[in-house]
């Protein structure tokens, strides 16, 4: 029997992949085909992303896939979560503002005095952050970029859309937005009327597995080939979660530029505890992703570009394994979420806490990985106080899971074993619901 290829968009906020996949022996099978660069934009004094540059390089990946799989069954697309494109009817409102913008600094305190955020919590079970979309969208609300607003669509909804025509909305995604009962699992329309958005753009939510519908023709012209949009989960940390090759029974680490440490519930969890503990409920494919951000891998590709940007990961955790250095930061601090310099960042934190500054490159390194593992630990036991359990494993997927040195430090700060899959779990996820939804 001839194999079926599916193909996998994997969009992360510092690039973006085209991975083809099927079927060899029971094993999913991997080949990538396209791989390029994203990242933010200063656009003035806001942080965007540049949507049409992305959409010409989907294009571009598809197409490469093509001229070396004739026939694809279908692709999904996944990217990272809370962003969105406006729409007026097939008319784009931009700029694509991205979630890194401080947009949200002011706006935040004024949805909670509008609904607090424990009431909000209670609801949603979503873990606070600034660039929640809920907070995104009341900055649009009160700049008046709402009016005449049809759809909100997040960006794989967006670049779906762009192949097909058909606007259609996923429930893992959504439920980064802070706007989905946790419980209902579809948009809480309660807190929609209290925020006085409109409620026309807040559609009801589809499953993973569920078909946009096919490439439209001037798409087809362009990529050679013609095939099925299916909406995988789309949020990329619930693909990765999918993808994890064993029955997941302990908690998991999804590691790039931000970690996502969690474990699968049955049920989403909104008490007091778990929003204390800062977890989230974020929709997973028939499951809850109980979970928190912890801002991972950001500041050491930061320090990277700034440092050493011609160096290799991997000499960069060998060398900084060596520093004797051994202070350590919170690394969720907001002030390394996005400064101007992180080695500044970090010398202004070290300086604010008495604390002596790295000497040198390998010094800042070093306190960016064993923090980052202190953040993991802290995560941990929040997570074990929450749920009551006690776990002696983790697993780790993702572009971390490839860092023996941050995994060496996880098992020995965090007491656990430590079970790495440094696959494109993100991709196994994705493919593996498209090849269930097209049985």
């Amino acid at each position: 029997m001839d194999n079926k290829y599916y193909l996998a968009i994997d969009l992360g906020a510092s690039s973006g992949r085209h991975i083809v996949g099927y079927k060899q022996n029971g094993e999913i099978v991997t080949d990538e085909v396209y791989r390029f660069a994203n990242g933010v934009h200063k656009q003035g004094d806001t942080l965007i992303w540049d949507i049409e540059d992305i959409f010409n390089n989907v294009l571009k990946g598809i197409k490469c896939a093509f001229s070396k799989y004739p026939k694809i069954q279908s692709l999904a697309i996944d990217t990272w979560g809370v962003d969105y494109v406006l729409m007026q009817g097939d008319k784009e409102v931009f700029p694509c503002v991205a979630y890194r913008d401080d947009r949200t600094q002011q706006t935040a305190p004024l949805v909670h005095d509008i609904i607090s955020f424990e009431k909000l919590y209670s609801k949603t079970g979503i873990q606070f952050q600034y660039f929640n979309t809920i907070y995104q969208l009341y900055s649009d609300l009160i700049k008046g970029r709402l009016d005449g607003v049809t759809d909100f669509l997040s960006i794989p909804e967006y670049l779906s859309y762009r192949l097909t025509g058909v606007k259609k909305k996923e429930y893992t995604f959504a439920t980064t937005t802070g706007l989905v009962n946790a419980h209902q699992k579809q948009f809480d329309m309660d807190i929609v009327r209290a925020l006085k958005l409109p409620e026309n753009i807040f559609k009801p939510l589809c499953q993973p597995g569920e078909v946009y519908g096919e490439l439209k023709a001037d798409v087809r012209a362009f990529v050679g080939g013609n095939t099925k949009v299916v909406m995988c989960a789309s949020h990329d940390t619930a693909s990765a979660v999918e993808g994890i090759p064993v029955n997941v029974d302990a908690p998991y680490i999804s590691s790039g530029t931000w970690s996502l440490l969690g474990i699968k519930s049955p049920v989403a969890l909104t008490d007091d505890n778990s929003r204390l503990a800062d977890y989230s409920n974020e929709g997973g494919v028939g499951y809850i992703r109980f979970q928190k951000n912890i801002m991972g891998l950001w500041i050491i590709q930061n320090l990277r570009k700034e440092l050493c940007p011609n160096k290799d990961f991997g000499d960069i955790a060998t060398d900084a394994s060596k520093s004797d250095y051994d202070c350590i930061v919170d690394v969720n601090d907001n002030i390394f979420f996005a400064p101007d310099s992180m080695k500044q960042a970090l010398d202004t934190y070290l300086t604010s806490k008495n604390l002596p500054l790295p000497v040198d490159d390998n010094g800042y390194f070093k306190c960016a990985y064993v923090s980052l593992a202190y953040g993991y630990k802290k995560a941990i036991k929040e997570l074990q106080d929450s749920i009551g359990e006690t776990y002696d494993k983790i697993y780790i997927v993702g572009g971390g899971a490839k860092n023996a040195y941050l995994n060496s430090l996880t098992e020995q700060i965090c007491g656990v074993k430590v079970y790495a899959f440094p696959i494109e779990a993100t991709a196994f996820g994705n493919l593996k619901i498209q090849m269930e939804s097209d049985l």
